[in-house]
């Protein structure tokens, strides 16, 4: 999106009436907060298939090292298993910081008009 579309669309929210804005706002942080929440899972499922699949975690690997004698499979494993132990640290930090405005609401100030 462009900057003059952004801005565009950023004033006309700011003519909404505040209680508009305020649940425009929540209705999305509570679609998006599902969408992260879906996407969490994925992630968390596909790190536990891992650690089922070697019997044992991502840390206490990368604290070993790989084998010596690790297949090709296995470093491929490893690269995808670190994507999703990332990805996941990733959308629980989103969650988190979207579940701060869930929490507390909005809190902004009134558009000054005029000058």
């Amino acid at each position: 999106m462009d900057r003059d579309t952004a801005t565009a669309i950023e004033e006309n929210f700011l003519t909404l009436p505040r209680n508009e804005r305020e649940m425009i706002i929540r209705h999305g942080v509570a679609l998006r907060l599902s969408e992260l929440r879906k996407r969490l899972f994925l992630a968390q499922s596909k790190t536990r298939q891992f650690e089922e699949k070697y019997r044992t975690t991502l840390a206490q690997l990368e604290s070993r090292g790989l084998p010596d004698d690790a297949s090709h499979e296995m470093h491929e494993d490893y690269l995808m298993w670190r994507h999703w132990t990332e990805t996941a640290r990733k959308l629980d930090a989103d969650i988190a910081s979207l579940q701060e405005i869930a929490r507390h609401g909005l809190r902004w100030e009134e558009p000054h008009v005029g000058g």
